[in-house]
């Protein structure tokens, strides 16, 4: 016997969060919507601070930080060289 599931046509009534919008305030902070109507602002100044790996720190440079870009509802900077979990920044603070 075999079962085909058609997943499509399944509904979970789960909507993935995703981020519809982020500004670029000011001193490492953002501003971001959600798709369920949620908006945080988002200070990553603490975890870019006390990060000690180049990669992560280079983004202490304002015109790298603010070079991020929206992808699949997520923040991402430089081709997914930094990115968080969406939870997270849901939650409005980074987890250092």
């Amino acid at each position: 016997m075999k079962i085909l599931v058609d997943y499509k046509e399944i509904e979970s009534g789960f909507e993935q969060l995703k981020i519809d919008s982020a500004k670029y305030l000011s001193d490492y902070v953002l501003r971001l919507q959600f798709n369920d109507g949620t908006e945080r602002l988002v200070d990553f100044k603490p975890f870019l601070s006390k990060s000690l790996h180049p990669s992560i720190k280079k983004y202490l440079d304002e015109s790298q930080f603010s070079k991020f870009s929206l992808t699949d509802g997520n923040l991402n900077w430089n081709d997914h060289e930094l990115i968080f979990p969406i939870c997270e920044l849901h939650n409005g603070k980074i987890e250092v």
